[in-house]
C-alpha cells in the first residue's frame, strides 16, 4: 500500500477543510454587508499560508544545505574508500552522522509546519459559503444579464456599466462553464447555451483551463440548443464533438437521434411544426412573473415618459410640514418624483453618521430575505420556478433536476429603544411627514448582495387577504417611507411597474409615498420593486406606517385620490 508522505498529508486535509466547509452561515452572498467580512476572512487566510510557505521553505533550504554538504561529501570518500576511513576523524563522523545526524534529519523532514495555519483555517471556515452560496452568486449574474441585457463577453472581461477600471475581474473558461453548469442544473437551457458558448469561445482564443475540455463542453451545448428546438445546432455541436472524440457513446446515439429528427422534420414539416410547438423556443425560461418584461425595462431606464404637461406640474420646493416648529427655520428639500401616485423625494435627509451607526446595528442581525410576507411584513425566501422539459436524447449529467430559491437580500429589525438614532429617525418621519409613527413597524434594513433584488410587491394588505397585519392590531400600511443609505454605482433602482416610475437611489435621500387611498382603498398603482444591484452595495432602510393613530392626521375621503 502506498503511503503518504506529511506534505502529501497536509494538503489532503486542506483540501478535505476546504470542501466540507460549515452550513451554518449559509446565504452569504445575499448581503453585501456580510461578504465584506469574508474578503478580510481571506486576507488573514493568505497571511497565513504565506507564513506556512515561509516555514516550509525554511525546513526545505536547511534539508537542502544538509543533503549539498553530503554530496561533497559523500563524493570525496568514494574516490578512495579505505583510504577516506583510514582516517579516525572520518570514520567517527560516518558514526555519528548515522547514529544521529540522520535521526535528526528524518525529524526535520517529519515536522509538520502547517499546524498554525490548518488550525486558522479551522476556525475562519465555519464562516465560508457553501454551494448555496455559489448557486446563487451564479444565478445573480444570470439575473443581471437578462435584467440589463448585458452579453456574456461584457460580464466575463468584467466591463460592467459603472464599474471602476481597478475593480475590475474576469471570468476564466473554467468560469463560464461553472455557470452554464449552474443553468443546466435549474433547466435553464437558455443561459447554459450562452455560457458554455462563452467558455468554448475563450478556449479556442488560446485560454488554458484546469477542469474542463472542449469535448465536454460541446456534449452540453448539443444537448441544451436541442432542448431548445435546434436540430441543425445540436447536430452541428455532435459532428465537432466527434472529430475530437469518435468513441464517444452519448455523441454517437445523439448523431443518429438528432439525423433522424431532420430527416423526419424535412418530410412532415407542418405535423413536426405543431408537435414540437412547446418545446421547439428558444429563449429564457418560463417565468412566474407576468409583468417581467415591464419590470426590466423599468430597471434599465426604458420606462414610460412623462407628458410635457404632466412633468410641468412637478415641482422641488423647501417644506416645514405647515410651519412645524423644527423645520420653520430650516426646511428640507422636497422633490415631486411623481404625480400619480404621488412620489416624494426628500433630500439631505439624515446625516453619514446616522447611517453609519444604523448600518452598524443592523449587520449583526442581517438576515435572507426576498418576498414581503403580508401579514408579518416579514420578508421571505421566494421560489424561482423554471420549467423542465423531458428528451428522449441522452443526458449528459444524471441527476434529478430540482426547483431553486433564490434570496437577494438580508435585512434586520431595529426598534427605536434600541439606539437614540433610531429614535430620532422615526421622530424625523413623523416631524416631516405628519403621521404617527407610534404604530408603525420596527425600521427594517436591508442590505442587497450580488444582483440583489426586490420583486414586483404591494406594501399594503389587499382584500384577498383579510388577515392581514390583524396580529398588529394596527390596521393596514397606510404609507412608505424608504431611506437610500448608499450610493449605486449602476442599477438598483425602485421601480413602480404599473405607472412606469424609476426612482434611482441617493445617499441620504428618502422617498415617500401612502400606499391606501383617502377612502381606505389599497392603491394598486403602489406596486414597485428593487431592481437588482448590478454594480455597487446597496444599503436602505423602510418604515412602513400604519392607520391607527392617523385619523386626525389623514382624514378620510369617500373619493379616491388621483
Amino acid at each position: 500500500m502506498k503511503k503518504h508522505g506529511p506534505m502529501t498529508s497536509c494538503w489532503l486535509l486542506i483540501l478535505v477543510l476546504l470542501f466540507s466547509c460549515s452550513s451554518a452561515h449559509t446565504d452569504v452572498f445575499t448581503s453585501i454587508g456580510h461578504m465584506t467580512d469574508l474578503l478580510f476572512t481571506e486576507r488573514d487566510l493568505v497571511t497565513s499560508l504565506k507564513d506556512y510557505i515561509r516555514a516550509e521553505e525554511n525546513k526545505l533550504e536547511q534539508i537542502k544545505k544538509w543533503a549539498d554538504k553530503l554530496d561533497v561529501l559523500s563524493a570525496a570518500a568514494a574516490q578512495d574508500p579505505e583510504g577516506f576511513l583510514g582516517h579516525p576523524v572520518n570514520a567517527f563522523k560516518l558514526m555519528k552522522r548515522l547514529n544521529t545526524e540522520w535521526g535528526e534529519l528524518e525529524s526535520l523532514v517529519l515536522t509538520d509546519m502547517s499546524d498554525v495555519f490548518i488550525s486558522n483555517l479551522t476556525i475562519q471556515r465555519q464562516h465560508f459559503p457553501n454551494d448555496d452560496d455559489q448557486v446563487g452568486a451564479a444565478k445573480a449574474l444570470m439575473r443581471l444579464q437578462d435584467t440589463y441585457q448585458l452579453d456574456t463577453n461584457t460580464i466575463s472581461t468584467g466591463e460592467l456599466p459603472g464599474s471602476s477600471s481597478s475593480l475590475r475581474s474576469v471570468l476564466t473558461a473554467d468560469d463560464c462553464y461553472d455557470l452554464g453548469k449552474v443553468a443546466y442544473s435549474e433547466a435553464d437551457y437558455y443561459h447554459t447555451d450562452l455560457w458554455m458558448v462563452q467558455a468554448l469561445r475563450q478556449l479556442s482564443q488560446g485560454e488554458a483551463s484546469n477542469t474542463v475540455d472542449t469535448v465536454t463542453i460541446l456534449d452540453y451545448l448539443s444537448y441544451s440548443v436541442y432542448q431548445q428546438g435546434e436540430l441543425d445546432r445540436a447536430l452541428d455541436y455532435t459532428k465537432r464533438l466527434l472529430e475530437l472524440d469518435p468513441a464517444h457513446q452519448r455523441a454517437n446515439g445523439n448523431l443518429k437521434y438528432f439525423e433522424y429528427q431532420l430527416t423526419k422534420q424535412k418530410k412532415m414539416e407542418e405535423r413536426e411544426e405543431e408537435e414540437t410547438e412547446g418545446r421547439r423556443r428558444k429563449g429564457r425560461p418560463d417565468d412566474y412573473l407576468p409583468e417581467r418584461k415591464k419590470y426590466e425595462e423599468l430597471c434599465r431606464g426604458e420606462g414610460l415618459r412623462m407628458t410635457p404637461r404632466r412633468q410641468s406640474r412637478l415641482f422641488c420646493r423647501y417644506h416645514d410640514n405647515n410651519r412645524h416648529p423644527k423645520y420653520v427655520i430650516g426646511p428640507v428639500k422636497q422633490e415631486d418624483e411623481w404625480d400619480r401616485p404621488h412620489i416624494i423625494r426628500y433630500h439631505n435627509i439624515v446625516s453619514d453618521k446616522e447611517m453609519e451607526k444604523v448600518k452598524e446595528l443592523a449587520k449583526p442581525r442581517l438576515r435572507r430575505a426576498t418576498i414581503s410576507n403580508p401579514v408579518t411584513g416579514v420578508l421571505e425566501t421566494a421560489h424561482y420556478r423554471i420549467s423542465k422539459r423531458r428528451a428522449t436524447v441522452h443526458d449528459p449529467q444524471t441527476g434529478k433536476l430540482t426547483t431553486a430559491h433564490y434570496r437577494v437580500s438580508k435585512s434586520a429589525w431595529l426598534g427605536a429603544f434600541e439606539h437614540p438614532v433610531v429614535d430620532k429617525i422615526n421622530q424625523r418621519i413623523e416631524d416631516l411627514t405628519g403621521l404617527d409613527v407610534t404604530t408603525a413597524e420596527d425600521l427594517q434594513v436591508a442590505n442587497y448582495g450580488v444582483g440583489g433584488q426586490y420583486e414586483p410587491h404591494f406594501d399594503f394588505g389587499r382584500k384577498d387577504e383579510p388577515d392581514a397585519f390583524e396580529e398588529l392590531g394596527t390596521g393596514n400600511r397606510i404609507a412608505t417611507w424608504l431611506l437610500y443609505m448608499s450610493d449605486v454605482q449602476a442599477g438598483g433602482a425602485t421601480v413602480f411597474t404599473d405607472v412606469g416610475a424609476s426612482v434611482w437611489p441617493k445617499k441620504g435621500t428618502a422617498v415617500f409615498w401612502y400606499n391606501l387611498h383617502a377612502s381606505g382603498e389599497g392603491d394598486y398603482r403602489t406596486r414597485h420593486a428593487a431592481c437588482p444591484v448590478l454594480v455597487g452595495n446597496k444599503w436602505v432602510s423602510n418604515k412602513w406606517i400604519h392607520e391607527r393613530g392617523q385619523e386626525f392626521r389623514r382624514r378620510c375621503g369617500l373619493q379616491e385620490d388621483h
